[in-house]
């Protein structure tokens, strides 16, 4: 089926003029000599005193050179769920258009579809964690603009087949969004491969799981040009502050360190895997790929409070679709692990 971004753009963004910062207008020039009296900023240097780049040139340089794309695949964002916003306001009509999300899967799909004033069509996944595509294309009609899939999944801790996905891509008109939030704990490689083949796929990832930069809130979109290009008319001129960026380029450029962390949580997560079985009341540990577990026990609510008491937060997601008594344990340090598989082994 043949993508026409103009056809899913809204008809306010494809006319929108968007705003020109001062540093917009010169983003050609060597600035390293030229005095800056445009932008009201205060002129005493203090290293944060300027507003910050805002195309994020010298972050980008480095994601597009580690992942083999253009700068201009790519665009940055206050944490994934900016990024997530973004697609909602450029290709969502407020009141007329939906998206289907797969349940369970991320909570903020949902909450920005309701912020956004747009349907939220959910259809469930299969008792496997996988999507059921037919189902999925059923729900599909002529305002459905974006699929959201979570690959890995959060909560189930899975990857989705690679033939639904391939299905999802070549009969849907509107985008698909692969959130890889978790894809650097997996051995399956991102769809970032796909990215010059399917114009439809936008893939969000992020520097707050794997990378540890969680609070320096810094989202990532890789897409075609076309998509990238809509969703720059209409991101804050400055969204990503000056210390982010920093902080971001100091941690890329550090890959060994990122690559031993990564490693250690993996071991960490499959000793935690073969422990976890050991424990009396639970019922089923799933497979994952992220750097958390997804566990059935026989009472979830009763479980987690224990654990509370023992000083041990986890998250309890037994309310989510086919999630009932489930429990999701983030992988820690090997300190931390220890002290949970042991009042683990406690809980009678």
């Amino acid at each position: 089926m043949k993508f026409d971004i103009n056809t899913i753009t809204r008809e306010n963004v494809k006319n929108l003029k968007p705003y020109s910062s001062a540093r917009d207008e010169f983003e050609d020039f060597d600035t390293a000599e030229m005095i800056f009296l445009d932008a009201n900023e205060n002129p005493f240097q203090n290293g944060v005193n300027r507003y910050p780049d805002p195309q994020q040139n010298s972050v980008k340089a480095i994601l597009a050179k580690n992942n083999t794309v253009k700068p201009s695949q790519i665009l940055l964002g206050n944490g994934s769920d900016e990024v997530l916003d973004l697609l909602f306001r450029a290709f969502c009509e407020p009141k007329i258009d939906n998206i289907i999300s797969l349940p369970p899967t991320y909570g903020m799909y949902s909450v920005l579809a309701n912020i956004n004033a747009v349907e939220n069509r959910e259809v469930l996944l299969s008792t496997d964690f996988q999507p059921q595509v037919e189902k999925i294309l059923d729900n599909v009609d002529d305002n459905t603009k974006i699929i959201f899939l979570c690959s890995p999944n959060n909560p189930t801790g899975n990857s989705f087949a690679d033939e639904s996905v391939v299905k999802l891509l070549q009969n849907f008109k509107g985008l698909v969004v692969i959130d890889e939030a978790y894809i650097d704990f997996s051995e399956k490689e991102s769809w970032l491969t796909e990215i010059d083949e399917y114009p439809n796929l936008v893939i969000t990832q992020t520097l707050s799981k794997a990378y540890g930069l969680a609070g320096i809130r810094l989202g990532i979109c890789y897409a075609s040009e076309a998509v990238i290009s809509v969703l720059n008319k209409i991101k804050p001129p400055y969204n990503i502050n000056e210390l982010t960026q920093q902080r971001a380029i100091l941690r890329l450029k550090d890959s060994g360190k990122i690559k031993q962390e990564i490693t250690s949580i993996i071991e960490q997560r499959e000793e935690l895997l073969k422990v976890l079985l050991e424990v009396n009341f639970v019922e089923k540990v799933y497979p994952t790929e992220a750097n958390f577990v997804l566990v059935k026990v026989d009472d979830a609510n009763k479980r987690y409070n224990e654990l509370i008491a023992k000083g041990i937060v986890i998250r309890n997601r037994t309310t989510q679709p086919l999630c009932e008594n489930c429990l999701r344990f983030t992988i820690g340090i090997p300190e931390e692990n220890a002290i949970l598989i042991k009042e683990l082994k406690l809980l009678k």
